[in-house]
């Protein structure tokens, strides 16, 4: 059953008009560097995503999404790595290939062929469904302290819980929770400033007010990670969970997997935002489960590919229980999917069928096209 062709679908897909942030706000979200411009540059949803087909010599298919601005140069190197290989002797928790940005989405590829190919879902080959109901969260980058209320409040209509936020430090952070709270009471907040608060001062100012007013479920990486003592200070500080978000993807910002056995170690986290493909995330997952730490899924604002992916990973997780950052429908124009993800809010549940469960829109993949390269045996 040896790999026959990778193809591969360039797409750059906009978000909805004013869904990242406030109009008069203009705050790249991309943490990353972009050619020779720093990181935080560029807005997301102006960086390219690939889509990748797989194809089996016997006509199975797998899809696969990478994360957005991939490097074409790796993505060749690895298609031809894999072309000829026999899917069914592919060691799926070590595929062979180094570790590196472009690698999670060759991967779900694999696993979505494989997962068809032997007739049974994704979360089944994860150990099964132990999560049925995937809790998720609404999402905004910065917004101003006069529409942060009502926008809020649309999203609790809907069903949403809990609404997460990027924020750095000119936010008013403290009118934003009251103002959630007049205008969507109950609705929890969930703060990511990513390492932009800077020092542990400025978050215990912040923490002081912010837990009067009691609707926070967590801050997410306040400060710098390497100031890991800090965070452990900061947790015994106060009542609002301190979480670490570890993203395997940032590999230029050193990222590893024993970045949460540390954590743990120090006593630093009440829980974890796992960002990662499957076997890291299942990898992340067993080492917080082991803790009796809740965690959930991150994302970088995907489509329908990863984000499939991200529910059946999240389903073979029982600590998986904190809002998910499943929201790229919510956001961008299209998912690529034929039919999307099933959302009820403030769940979301994995698609049914083999695989991933899902089907490719083709025709949203040449709408929305910027390139097509194919690799074949």
């Amino acid at each position: 059953m040896k790999i026959s062709r990778i193809t591969c679908f360039e797409v750059l897909v906009p978000a909805h008009a004013g869904v990242i942030a406030s109009a008069s706000i203009n705050k790249p979200l991309h943490k990353l560097p972009v050619g020779a411009q720093c990181g935080w540059s560029v807005q997301f949803d102006e960086l390219p995503k690939l889509i990748l087909k797989l194809e089996l010599a016997d006509g199975t298919t797998g899809w696969g999404e990478l994360y957005r601005n991939h490097d074409w140069n790796m993505v060749e190197a690895i298609a031809e790595r894999l072309l000829g290989l026999n899917i069914d002797q592919l060691p799926l928790q070590r595929l062979p290939v180094t570790y590196c940005r472009e690698y999670d989405g060759f991967e779900c590829a694999v696993y979505d062929a494989y997962c068809r190919r032997h007739g049974m879902p994704l979360v089944d080959l994860l150990g099964g469904n132990v999560n049925p109901k995937v809790k998720i969260g609404a999402w905004s980058s910065h917004r101003t302290v006069e529409e942060i209320g009502p926008w809020s409040a649309a999203y609790h209509r809907q069903g949403y819980d809990c609404i997460k936020f990027k924020t750095d430090l000119e936010d008013d952070v403290v009118r934003w929770a009251r103002e959630i709270d007049q205008h969507a009471p109950g609705m929890q907040i969930i703060l990511d400033p990513n390492e932009r608060w800077g020092y542990g001062f400025e978050t215990r100012k912040r923490i002081d007010a912010l837990k009067e007013v009691g609707n926070v479920l967590c801050l997410e990486d306040p400060i710098p990670r390497w100031q890991m003592q800090e965070y452990a200070s900061l947790r015994r500080y106060g009542p609002i969970p301190i979480v670490l978000h570890v993203s395997l993807p940032y590999l230029l910002h050193g990222q590893r997997v024993q970045d949460a056995i540390k954590a743990i170690q120090m006593d630093a986290v009440d829980g974890f935002n796992f960002n990662g493909g499957i076997a890291h995330f299942r990898q992340l997952s067993h080492i917080a489960e082991a803790a009796q730490l809740p965690f959930w899924h991150g994302s970088e604002v995907d489509l329908g590919i990863l984000e499939s992916m991200y529910l059946h990973c999240s389903a073979a997780s029982d600590h998986c229980i904190w809002p998910g950052d499943i929201f790229g429908r919510m956001i961008r124009e299209h998912d690529l999917l034929i039919q999307p993800l099933h959302f009820d809010p403030p769940f979301a549940t994995v698609p049914e069928g083999n695989g991933l469960g899902i089907e490719v829109d083709e025709s949203a993949l040449k709408h929305y096209g910027t390139q097509q390269k194919e690799y074949a045996l």
